[in-house]
C-alpha cells in the first residue's frame, strides 16, 4: 500500500482497523450513555459496599485473632501464677486442689485419701464416665523429679484398690526411669506443665490422653532445666 507525503515530507498512514473500530465504540457509547447511567451508577455502589463489607470482615477477622492470641497467652500466664501459688502450699492443700480440680471436672465420688496408711493415695474417686481412680500427688519444687520408686508404689496401689485408672500428678517432672516405668505399667503421669494446663481450665480427661507423650524434646528439657536448674 502505498503513502503520501506532506508539504514538510511527512509521511501520513493509513488508518489502522483497530483505531477505526474504537473510534465506532466511542462514538456509540456516548450516544446511549444516557440510559447506562443507573446502571455504571449500580454497579459503582454495589463495588463500594462489597468493599466496605469486605474490610468490615476483615477487621473482624483481625480482632478475633488477636483476642484468641490474647486469651492464649493469659491462659498459660494464669497457669504459670496458679503454679507459684501451688509451690507455696502445704502437701494437704495441694491435695485439696487436685480434688477440687477432679470435681470441677465432672469426677463423682472424689475424697482425699492422703494421710497416714493411704498405702500411696492421695485422692480418689470416679472418672466421668465412671472408671475408678486414684491419684498421687507430689507437690515437689521443680528443680526435683518423681523417682521410679514413687510410681511402683502407685501400682501397687492400683492392685490394691482396684482401680481403673492410676494417676500421678506433680508440680515438677519425672525422673527417665519414672516415665519409662509409667508408660509400661499404663500410669498416666502429670508434669507441672500439664498442672499449669489443668489448673488453668484443660479437663482432666484431655490431660489423660497426653499424659504418655513424654516431657518434650531436647530443647523443651533444656529451656526447663535453664528455668527451674
Amino acid at each position: 500500500m502505498t503513502t503520501r507525503r506532506g508539504r514538510r515530507g511527512t509521511t501520513w498512514k493509513p488508518w489502522k482497523p483497530w483505531a477505526v473500530c474504537g473510534a465506532v465504540l466511542l462514538l456509540q457509547l456516548m450516544l446511549i450513555w444516557s440510559p447506562l447511567r443507573p446502571y455504571v451508577a449500580g454497579a459503582l455502589i454495589l463495588g463500594l459496599l462489597g468493599s466496605v463489607l469486605w474490610w468490615l470482615w476483615r477487621t473482624d477477622r483481625m480482632a478475633r485473632d488477636r483476642d484468641r492470641a490474647w486469651r492464649k497467652e493469659d491462659a498459660v500466664r494464669t497457669g504459670h501464677r496458679s503454679l507459684t501459688r501451688a509451690d507455696a502450699m502445704t502437701g494437704t492443700e495441694f491435695e485439696e486442689l487436685v480434688a477440687g480440680l477432679c470435681r470441677r471436672d465432672g469426677c463423682t465420688d472424689v475424697r482425699r485419701v492422703g494421710g497416714a496408711g493411704d498405702n500411696g493415695v492421695d485422692v480418689a474417686g470416679r472418672l466421668p464416665d465412671a472408671r475408678t481412680m486414684i491419684i498421687q500427688c507430689k507437690r515437689y519444687a521443680p528443680s526435683r523429679a518423681v523417682a521410679a520408686r514413687d510410681l511402683r508404689d502407685l501400682l501397687g496401689s492400683r492392685v490394691h484398690f482396684g482401680a481403673d485408672v492410676a494417676i500421678c500428678v506433680t508440680t515438677a517432672r519425672f525422673s527417665h526411669p519414672a516415665h519409662t516405668f509409667a508408660a509400661e505399667h499404663g500410669i498416666a503421669t502429670l508434669h507441672r506443665d500439664h498442672m499449669g494446663l489443668w489448673n488453668s481450665g484443660t479437663t482432666l480427661e484431655a490431660l489423660l490422653g497426653v499424659s504418655d507423650a513424654g516431657q518434650g524434646d531436647v530443647r523443651h528439657r533444656a529451656r526447663w532445666k535453664k528455668t527451674y536448674g
